[in-house]
């Protein structure tokens, strides 16, 4: 397809100054921010910024491709659309905002299960060939459940998440009241009033909700039992044991997300991950 250019918005610093200006600071720090002091946020944007292209300009050159293919299917991209917990809390309707714009541009999308989209949804906007990332939950058949949905929905890559085997200490969600459960503070309510398009659509749209897990939630949850909710299901650490169902249940592409370590590596490749 023929790709649009919009001029406002030059660079990603463009968008990032337009987004801030969309959302409520609470929302956008959730989305920007990192953990601790962002060290490692920083650390990888610095390392991007460090690699530098060699050209050879006396050489025959065609033209650029960016093509790449991966597990089966030519994108037009070697990136995609990571996945994010909590979207609908950025923009409603986020992950099926992007879903759809990541299908229209042959690029890859990764819905995470902590999202505000279910699985089935994101399925059937990207006529299953979004990715599924698998935040580990600590029951066998809240897990084995979520793979089944996946695989009936027909995704054909499974990313199981290693990277969080806690929930992160981030400092600015502390300050913004973004916990489980969250707190709604005086700042917070005039951020949202200083939003007023936000605040609409928000309004209409209804209070984002975590779609995939509803059918493992009780329902008439308050935010506390919910915060309760989170806490208990996701207390889960990846590790070798938990590996081994999860590749004899699943069998599409198997991606192992977050993997830091050579010593990782070679045991995710020992227990048959694809990526």
């Amino acid at each position: 397809m023929q790709l649009k250019y919009n001029s406002a918005y030059p660079s990603v610093d463009d968008l990032i100054k337009k987004a801030k200006s969309k959302i409520p600071r609470f929302a956008f720090e959730y989305l920007d921010g990192g953990c601790n002091e962002d060290v490692n946020l920083i650390k990888n944007t610095a390392e991007i910024r460090d690699i530098e292209l060699k050209p050879y300009y006396l050489t025959k050159h065609t033209r650029s491709e960016m093509k790449t293919e991966l597990f089966g299917h030519t994108y037009d991209a070697p990136f995609g659309i990571s996945p994010v917990g909590l979207q609908g809390l950025m923009w409603p309707n986020a992950p099926e905002i992007l879903a759809k714009a990541a299908y229209e541009h042959n690029i890859p999308f990764i819905l995470s299960t902590v999202t505000t989209a279910s699985i089935e949804r994101i399925a059937e906007i990207t006529h299953g060939r979004a990715w599924y990332q698998l935040y580990h939950p600590a029951e066998a058949q809240v897990r084995d459940s979520i793979i089944q949905r996946a695989a009936d929905a027909e995704y054909p890559v499974l990313v199981a998440l290693s990277d969080v085997p806690t929930f992160g200490f981030r400092p600015r969600d502390v300050r913004n009241g973004l916990a489980m459960p969250p707190s709604m503070s005086v700042r917070n309510i005039l951020q949202i009033l200083g939003r007023p398009e936000w605040a609409l659509k928000t309004l209409i749209h209804g209070q984002p909700a975590f779609e995939t897990l509803k059918p493992y939630m009780e329902k008439g949850m308050n935010m506390k039992q919910l915060g309760q909710f989170m806490n208990r299901t996701f207390s889960g650490r990846l590790n070798e044991e938990r590996i081994a169902p999860i590749r004899d249940k699943w069998k599409g592409k198997l991606v192992l997300k977050g993997v830091a370590s050579e010593e990782d590596v070679e045991m995710a490749i020992r227990l048959g991950f694809d990526g």
